[in-house]
């Protein structure tokens, strides 16, 4: 290919087209507007969010919901800080953002020009790589490295500070000699351990413990091929969610500190546990020294860094979950496990009822009555993005996601603010998709001016706010630990229909259960909605382990409101 003389900024986007970017979320300013000029010229999509923290989790919603890089463009200085809590936030859950941003001349840098502020530093503990760029020739190399690194093994975030005068500067652009070398990182030498063959064949009572990995790397068909193999069940981590159809025999359902009593008790009781692209948080674990303290564990991940991080692992693999466990399948002897699923199917009793289609409008609304309604009328085929606290756990119990990359939330970062961006960049990257918000009172304050983002660029999406007039579930363990003294948790809002009106969206308000089929029924006739559902408001999530404490030691809801049969 011949080569071209281009602008730095010409360069930024010329490189980006070719990288497959058709969409970019962002908001210009001084020192990325040569960026912005030559925009124009190039045919991709510029979403104009209202808050550069939504740029970068819109970025991520994109990217979690079509498996693609996603982009987010930024001015320097608060433009670019106002990005660091969603670049932690992909961090921290491995999805693959590339954040473009802005920077003073390189002769500014260290002057404490007007909007200089040393991004690269500031952002060096939650990417997995950065760079600032002085110089019109290096920009090319930096794009192309950038995107090879956020997809490359474990996915992350990358981010890209570009000086003006790099942008405004002259040179060729050679796209063949800018290529990276991939090929050298080395991946060799990261299994260790016992034969996980002879585990897995030996063991009377495993569990495989299904992580965001297997969805990251597509291994979903191959992980439900060795479960159906084997017959060993399945927990799930919240981000794991999706992997296993939710309604598969084998799926047990979410573990850890709200997990469902059954999965945890399983995990204490088995002789071997079996972690597939899943990273032992202290919220799926509970207290380690009593963590599963009969079972042999064989972890699976790409990233060997995980590996002994948290838990002392007996057999480690370090590769892509689906060609491991594809690996192992010609070598597995046929165990009978029918016991050991019975025993677990005799543990679930009344706690597995997830049913509550008939329970009698008491003239309460509950959000699991909310949830498992959206859940019922969508048929379980939209994509729900959640934001974090008590809703983001009951739409995880109440929600059966049969489908990858049908939940999207938070996991370990738990970024409030996070469900309205990130629905957004969702709904772009799958505009065929039915898209739901599910998000707290509290975080949908902290970004609803992304609904105006939403209207300017006619984005159908439905957001079900569960409003319960607290911050839920910092306020659920002030009622467990701290005698319900309710230190600033109380919280008030805005009119959230007339909020609706206001930017030009149908809205509804509901208060009772007999409203909510009605409502939701209307609502997905719109193109956009934004419903206030009046929920109870000191109901908590139940089970939930104490933070610290064993996985069985739970606390149990002490009157259910679930009791009708399961379908």
């Amino acid at each position: 290919m011949s080569k071209k003389t281009l602008t730095g900024a010409q360069i930024l986007w010329e490189c980006l087209v070719r990288e497959g970017v058709d969409v970019v979320f962002g908001y210009p300013g001084g020192a990325i507007l040569p960026a912005y000029d030559a925009m124009l010229d190039y045919p991709i999509r510029h979403i104009l969010v209202r808050h550069e923290q939504g740029a970068t989790h819109m970025a991520d919603g994109y990217a979690r919901a079509t498996g693609k890089v996603g982009v987010a463009i930024a001015t320097s200085g608060p433009g670019a800080t106002n990005m660091v809590t969603g670049i932690a936030t992909a961090m921290m859950d491995s999805s693959p953002i590339v954040c473009i941003t802005g920077q003073v001349g390189s002769g500014l840098i260290g002057s404490d020009a007007f909007q200089e502020t040393d991004i690269t530093g500031i952002t060096l503990p939650v990417t997995k790589h950065n760079y600032l760029v002085a110089r019109s020739s290096d920009i090319a190399p930096a794009v192309r490295e950038a995107f090879a690194i956020a997809k490359d093994g474990r996915p992350g975030p990358v981010l890209i500070d570009i000086t003006k005068d790099a942008q405004l500067g002259v040179c060729e652009l050679d796209w063949e000699d800018a290529a990276p070398d991939m090929a050298s990182i080395d991946r060799s030498g990261h299994s260790f351990g016992v034969d996980p063959i002879a585990l897995i064949n030996a063991a009377q009572r495993p569990v495989i413990l299904a992580g965001h990995g297997i969805i990251l790397g597509g291994g979903e068909a191959a992980v439900r091929a060795f479960a159906e193999k084997t017959q060993i069940p399945v927990a799930m981590t919240l981000l794991g969610i999706g992997s296993v159809p939710a309604s598969h025999p084998l799926n047990l359902g979410m573990m850890g500190m709200h997990g469902e009593s059954w999965v945890n008790t399983a995990i204490q009781e088995a002789d071997l546990l079996i972690a597939l692209g899943m990273r032992f948080d202290d919220r799926v674990t509970g207290n380690i020294k009593t963590y599963a303290p009969n079972a042999k564990k064989i972890h699976v991940d790409i990233d060997p860094a995980e590996f002994n991080k948290n838990v002392t692992i007996d057999s480690a693999i370090s590769g892509d979950v689906g060609a491991v466990v594809t690996g192992w399948m010609s070598t597995l002897v046929d165990v009978d496990r029918t016991t050991w699923l019975a025993h677990i199917s005799d543990q679930k009793g009344d706690a597995a009822v997830r049913d509550i289609k008939n329970l009698p409008d008491d003239g309460h609304l509950y959000a699991a009555h909310v949830i498992n309604d959206i859940w019922r009328i969508t048929e379980g085929k939209a994509i729900v993005v959640t934001d974090v606290g008590q809703h983001q756990m009951w739409e995880a119990q109440y929600y059966h996601h049969e489908t990858p990359r049908s939940l999207i939330t938070s996991g370990g970062l738990g970024t409030m603010g996070f469900a309205l961006p990130a629905a957004i960049g969702a709904k772009v990257g799958k505009p065929d998709a039915e898209v739901w918000v599910v998000v707290g009172d509290g975080g949908f304050q902290m970004t609803l001016c992304e609904l105006a983002t939403m209207v300017q660029e006619g984005l159908d999406v439905k957001i079900c706010v569960i409003n319960n007039g607290y911050l839920g579930m910092v306020r659920q363990w002030q009622e467990f630990f701290y005698q319900r003294r309710y230190a600033a948790t109380p919280i008030t809002g805005p009119d959230i229909e007339k909020l609706a009106g206001a930017y030009g969206i149908w809205g509804a308000t509901v208060t009772s259960r007999s409203q909510v089929q009605s409502t939701v029924d209307a609502a997905r006739r719109q193109k956009g909605a934004l419903i206030d559902f009046r929920v109870e408001q000191e109901d908590s999530v139940f089970p939930m382990v104490p933070a610290g404490n064993d996985l069985h030691n739970m606390i149990r809801r002490p009157s259910p409101i679930v009791e009708t049969s399961a379908d």
